[in-house]
């Protein structure tokens, strides 16, 4: 176990190096090559693949293959599907089609999904094995993933790939090296074959009885209804703000220039954020932690339908950038935290799994196909592109206003539904 809070570090960095190279910046390539009516179907395609895949790969890392060991093959496999997206790109050029780019893009984020919740599984269970405080040590460790998608994502946004397909190949790369790192790490316990088990104990479905607690139940409805915000700002903050090249005062401006490193302050503030955890949730509790992440998604869509690239607007922009923190990092990571301290040991990898079906599962795919939706219906109808770039300006603004309404009544039934638990000590 030595060094293991740096290895675990470096593993993080990687993870979330992958996800950065394109996530924020694909739906500009998709908008630039004709698929801008699209973006959500590949949003939400990791959310369809989270209802199964990450509770799949769960169940094998409790009962059969280490869970170091399905990260490394999970990565293995999405990294070669993702190389596999970036050269039909770059052989197709502006031939790309839906269907197959589609193809091989799905593929690769159905064995990619299952790595959020595995590498969850792997720090955790590492940092017990070393008896260290999870709540205390996994904050920091979980910073430097934020760092490396922020790396990334400035990475392709100053080589010039943020409309280009050269960003899957940079994703690709990352998680071929990660799935040789993998097998590095500290080997994690299986429980093996059981005598006398249930078919529901053979399939490793344990983890559902959560439901019937009722708090349990509660917290995994709300993380729902709280996934459906997750994709919104991935896959229409680039495209929206890129818009902003056909208005002539914002054309040379450096957001528009430079989506992506606008963009990026989402992630700097997310790092920030995640130094706060262990005292908010000590503090607090988990109710309180939630609503702070809930409010906060309300202001970062709100702010971006106030904003523009230009001044004083910009400063709308870099305000909702810095509310991210808060509503990414105060849901997700607290959220990976408390369902660790609430379920079983032998349930941890099948628990996170289904954490994260619900999350980037139900909730993602919900969100982002109606946030398609919303967006096709006020922003990408021909009616609407016609009257020119101030009505699809408009357009954007009334999605934004939208999504924050939904965020506003999920935050207000939350605090009246959910009952006041503090994080175990």
């Amino acid at each position: 176990m030595k060094n293991i809070k740096f290895r675990l570090t470096v593993m993080n960095f990687l993870e979330f190096a992958v996800w950065g190279a394109y996530l924020t910046s694909m739906g500009t390539y998709l908008d630039s090559h004709g698929m801008g009516t699209d973006i959500g179907w590949f949003y939400s395609v990791q959310g369809i693949v989270s209802l199964f895949m990450p509770a799949l790969m769960g169940i094998v890392a409790d009962r059969w293959i280490p869970a170091q060991k399905a990260l490394s093959l999970c990565h293995a496999l999405a990294g070669g599907f993702m190389i596999a997206t970036g050269v039909y790109g770059i052989m197709s050029g502006d031939g790309v089609e839906f269907t197959t780019l589609f193809s091989l893009y799905t593929a690769s984020v159905a064995f990619f999904m299952p790595t959020l919740a595995l590498s969850n599984s792997v720090a955790y269970t590492a940092l017990n094995q070393a008896n260290l405080d999870t709540v205390k040590a996994f904050p920091p460790i979980r910073v430097l993933g934020t760092v490396g998608f922020i790396v990334t994502m400035w990475i392709v946004d100053l080589c010039g790939f943020q409309a280009t397909p050269n960003q899957f190949l940079v994703s690709g790369a990352l998680s071929i090296v990660l799935a040789i790192y993998s097998l590095s790490l500290p080997a994690c316990p299986v429980k093996g074959k059981v005598e006398n088990q249930s078919l529901i104990g053979a399939l490793g479905l344990e983890s559902f009885a959560l439901f019937k607690q009722k708090k349990m139940a509660v917290f995994f409805v709300f993380s729902m209804l709280l996934g459906m915000c997750l994709q919104i700002t991935n896959g229409y903050a680039n495209p929206f703000i890129s818009s902003f090249k056909a208005i002539g005062e914002f054309a040379d401006t450096f957001g528009v220039q430079h989506a992506n490193m606008l963009i990026s302050i989402s992630q700097i503030c997310e790092a920030l954020c995640i130094l706060f955890i262990p005292f908010f949730l000590k503090k607090f509790g988990i109710k309180s932690v939630m609503l702070m992440a809930m409010f906060a998604w309300v202001l970062r869509f709100g702010l971006f339908g106030a904003g523009d690239p230009g001044m004083p607007g910009v400063i709308l922009f870099v305000l909702s950038c810095i509310v991210y923190g808060f509503a990414f990092d105060f849901f997700n990571i607290s959220g990976s935290l408390y369902v660790d301290q609430e379920t079983d040991p032998s349930q941890r990898s099948s628990a996170q799994g289904l954490f994260v079906m619900m999350t980037n599962g139900f909730g993602a795919t919900i969100g982002t196909l109606a946030a398609q939706a919303i967006v096709n219906h006020f922003v990408n109808a021909e009616d609407v592109i016609a009257q020119g770039p101030v009505a699809v300006w408009q357009g954007w603004q009334t999605s934004w206003y939208i999504f924050a309404g939904f965020a506003l009544v999920v935050a207000l039934a939350f605090w009246v539904v959910f009952p006041k638990t503090p994080v175990k000590k």
